[in-house]
């Protein structure tokens, strides 16, 4: 038999927990249908749900259509319970999208429209209540056409031309197999179903059983088996507790299997599965093992958190959905906080949306939750459970912070025998974006096990902003730099430093408070559409007249008003719209993301926030001086920090660029070899290649010598000058394996070991350089290298560049002579004649691998007979000082040179 996951969702009172049990009902898994009104339905176990007749918690369930095996997974439909049925939303293989035919698409309709298509679930819609009175389907299905997508499609009209042609519209393949055939495949439709470009649309009355039937035949015939890796993987969606105070973690085992005393592995933690049981309603079944697609609930973990991934699911999925208001929990006269505070802590673990905080300062515990009908929830809970009736305040609004520009963050910690220094670059981000990490710092400066430490704390934190303490969101934060000590640099240094970091550059940059902002649907009637579009705009916010219905509903006719506005504005303005339309208007709203605040002097005027007063998050370093550390305040850092700033490194790099683009006019004169050329492709263009031989022909000696760093022919040198507003900043780029096998020594070795031909190369370039003091970028073929990026990398005082798979050394020269002839003073060493010809017509300057030799070499003589004229001559081991100093020697005193220099 196949087996899927469904689960089933609705806006609140479209009928959800009805069909749950026309479908368990009609496949034989319950006797007798249960009822809400009658508080008896197999899946709203709970008192709560029973008495208030919604359903809070997401709910399992077992069934059997003919040989398919259904997981069905009841979701709550109260907007104050959304994050509950999104964490389910992350274990379906499809969805069923219950909608009322008397209310058509809602607005928390349009919510889980919009969670489906980010979890690319497939979908069959069910609508509801079709026995009512006024219900009428080609209109509800033109507005789910218009509201949801084109793709909805009417399957009880199946093998009708219509359904053909409906089904062709959506997908090309499917219009091709249509137009060639006249009708398309079973599983052809089931295909463009799991794509999501078709959704299967059945009428019906789940009360009166009506369109049940042909319903689940529908999903028996148009749904299909997942395929899952063997290697192990789930997903958890949720912590519950049973009767007796047991911690179950609801699963999904998408790869391998898990069996009873497996030990499983989080983040930062190990336990082993004591228990495995199979839900189905309020009873469960236990089971040795469970395979990748089933749904169980696990005894004997701890630390385990809904929305975790365990195995090849480690990548976690945080919600959408976040509680917009925070509010004050009020414990009874005699009861302790900090008893009450771990036992509510266990209600957070079974519902992440709600987040409890401990105010140190206040001494009171705050919970961030949805809304009014999650703040009852809540209270019962906590009555129920640990016996203390609480009370909560009028609550407030979740603020947020972003930053308006980019700024470079500095974090250093340096207390006695320890270090870290860290450089951050925070730059905004689109609205919604959330917060994201990432590194762009070179290893060279600091290890890549350092760098993942870093990211590791910036992520295990909610950073907060320096308006007004409030969580940042929307902001990009990158590790440009940092700096370790070998000795004494533990972890915890840079975790020191990495908050500081983050601190210190919200500090300089210009924040913003954002708020939460709802998107409203208000169904009204028309004669008092002008005072809703009135109070709309006193909210400051943002509407539209959507469209005006024809029908009438109590002898009026209604209009529905759309649009978005502050949260802070329209709490509490649906029991206002009930009050001006006599209980005739609708309001529904839907969280729509965090936008600027529109009162930002108001609300930082009530919550007054000293930054510099938060002990937990400091925005100061610590340095060290005279065997002491002593803290620098944020706005002095730059004075202390030991790396140098990125973004005034970047800056200086762009200020030179401009100046190099700037000088552009140049007074020039054309050499003999210019002058060659040009004689050559105009007088004697129309000859013939001997005849032009004949009639011009000239020697040339190209007899290089070396003038600072710049290498020029001694028969241009008085033909070819360039004056300039300022002196070029100069390049020698080597050509390493043309040079290697060009010189004879290193040709010999590498023979025998061609990695330590290159090492060889390189000791003498980094001598040669520390004499000549250019910028010397020496180039090595790595194109064969499959997979290879280009690769950069400094040793000791010279540049060295692997390429990049397919890309050779003189490509690579090439491309930089093009981009940059004209910006710097570049010179070549390479014996390629064809690259010869390339870099000349880039305006740089060549030498061949026997002139640069000899430069070398040149080079080298002189620095010994600088070092011989500093000492006397004297014996020392039977050598003379001559004898001792080895290019060996050189490449060690010139090492030395430079790290003092550094």
């Amino acid at each position: 038999m196949s087996r899927i996951i469904v689960g089933i969702l609705a806006h609140v009172d479209a009928g959800k927990t009805t069909l749950s049990e026309a479908l368990l009902y009609q496949t034989g898994s319950i006797r007798k249908i249960g009822r809400v009104d009658k508080k008896d339905t197999f899946l709203d176990t709970d008192v709560q749900e029973r008495a208030r007749g919604i359903t809070i918690f997401s709910k399992q369930a077992e069934l059997a259509f003919q040989d398919l095996e259904i997981t069905l997974l009841d979701t709550p439909g109260h907007v104050d319970f959304s994050a509950e049925m999104e964490r389910t939303l992350q274990v379906l293989d499809y969805a069923i999208l219950v909608i009322s035919g008397s209310d058509g698409v809602q607005g928390h309709t349009n919510t889980l429209w919009k969670l489906l298509e980010k979890y690319r679930i497939p979908v069959f819609l069910f609508i509801n209540k079709m026995d009512q009175p006024g219900t009428d389907k080609e209109t509800i299905l033109a507005q789910l056409k218009e509201r949801l997508s084109d793709g909805c499609i009417d399957f009880e009209a199946e093998d009708t031309e219509k359904f053909y042609e409906d089904l062709a519209v959506t997908e090309e393949t499917m219009l091709e197999s249509f137009l060639e055939e006249g009708k398309i495949a079973g599983r052809d439709i089931q295909k463009a179903i799991k794509r999501r470009k078709v959704f299967p649309c059945y009428f019906g009355s789940a009360l009166k059983l009506d369109g049940v039937e042909a319903f689940l035949q529908g999903i028996y015939q148009y749904t299909e088996e997942k395929e899952y890796p063997d290697s192990f993987g789930a997903r958890i969606y949720k912590i519950s507790r049973d009767d007796q105070g047991n911690r179950l973690t609801h699963m999904k085992i998408t790869g391998g299997s898990l069996k009873v005393k497996d030990l499983l592995k989080g983040r930062d933690w190990e336990e082993k599965v004591n228990q495995i049981r199979i839900y189905s309603g309020e009873k469960y079944k236990t089971s040795p093992v469970v395979k990748a697609g089933e749904v169980c609930a696990v005894c004997g973990l701890t630390m385990t958190k809904a929305g975790e991934g365990l195995g090849i699911e480690e990548k976690k999925n945080t919600p959408l959905l976040e509680p917009v208001f925070t509010y004050c929990i009020l414990l009874p006269e005699g009861c302790d906080a900090s008893q009450m505070l771990p036992k509510i802590r266990q209600l957070e673990e079974e519902d992440p949306q709600l987040h409890i905080h401990w105010n140190e300062d206040l001494g009171e515990i705050q919970a961030q939750m949805m809304g009014e009908v999650q703040i009852e929830i809540l209270q019962n809970l906590i009555e129920e459970r640990f016996g203390v009736k609480v009370a909560f305040d009028e609550g407030n609004i979740v603020y947020k912070e972003t930053i308006s520009d980019r700024v470079e963050g500095v974090g250093h910690y340096e207390p006695l025998r320890h270090y870290a220094e860290v450089h951050l670059i925070l730059e905004p981000l689109e609205e919604g974006s959330g917060l994201v990490f990432e590194t762009t710092c070179s290893e060279d400066k600091l290890n890549r096990n350092w760098q993942r430490l870093i990211l590791t704390h910036l992520m295990e934190k909610e950073h907060r902003g320096v308006l007004m303490g409030a969580p940042i969101t929307d902001m990009k934060i990158t590790l440009a730099s940092g700096r370790a000590h070998q000795k004494h640099t533990e972890g915890g240094d840079f975790r020191q430093a990495t908050y500081r970091a983050v601190r210190q550059g919200l500090r300089k940059a210009q924040s913003v408070l954002l708020e939460p902002w709802y998107d409203f649907r208000i169904e009204l009637p028309k004669s008092c559409v002008g005072r809703a579009m009135s109070d709309v705009e006193k909210m400051k916010g943002t509407f539209a007249l959507e469209y005006e219905e024809d029908q009438s509903q109590e002898g009026e006719e209604y209009s529905i008003i759309t649009g978005s506005a502050p949260v802070y504005e329209m709490r509490g303005y649906a029991g206002e719209i009930r009050a001006y339309t006599k209980g005739l208007g609708r309001f529904f709203c839907t969280l729509s993301g965090y936008r600027p605040c529109h009162n930002e002097e108001e609300i930082l005027s009530v919550h007054v926030y000293d930054p510099e007063a938060d002990l937990d998050n400091p925005t100061s370093s610590v340095f060290c001086a005279h065997g002491a550390g002593f803290v620098v305040n944020w706005d002095q850092v730059e004075d202390y920090m030991h790396l140098e700033s990125v973004l005034k490194a970047e800056k200086k790099t762009e200020e030179n660029k401009i100046v190099v683009s700037r000088d552009k006019t140049e007074e020039r004169w054309i050499g003999e070899d210019e002058v060659e050329a040009i004689i050559q492709q105009t007088f004697y263009a129309n000859q013939q290649k001997g005849e032009k031989k004949r009639q011009y022909k000239k020697s040339r000696s190209r007899e290089y010598e070396f003038s600072g760093t710049t290498y020029y022919s001694s028969t241009q040198a008085g033909a070819y000058r360039e004056k300039s507003k300022e002196k070029k900043e100069e390049y020698l780029l080597v050509d390493g394996y043309n040079i290697i096998f060009a010189w004879e020594e290193l040709s010999k070795l590498a023979q025998e070991n061609i990695d330590s031909a290159r090492d060889k190369l390189m000791d003498l370039l980094c001598n040669y350089q520390g004499i000549r003091r250019c910028n010397l970028i020496v180039v090595f073929d790595a194109y064969r290298v499959k997979g290879h990026d280009t690769e950069t990398l400094n040793y000791h005082n010279i540049h060295v560049v692997y390429t990049k798979e397919a890309e050779t050394a003189d490509a690579y020269i090439e491309k930089f002579a093009h981009e940059n002839g004209k910006k710097y003073q570049i010179t070549v060493a390479t014996s390629d004649r064809l690259e010869q010809m390339i870099i000349t017509g880039a305006g740089c300057q060549l030498l061949s691998a026997r002139e640069f030799k000899e430069e070398v070499e040149k080079e080298e003589q002189k620095l010994r007979e600088e070092i011989l004229e500093q000492q006397k001559s004297r014996r020392k081991d039977g050598q003379t000082i001559e004898d001792a100093v080895t290019s060996e020697k050189i490449h060690e005193f010139y090492q030395q040179v430079n790290q003092e220099e550094t």
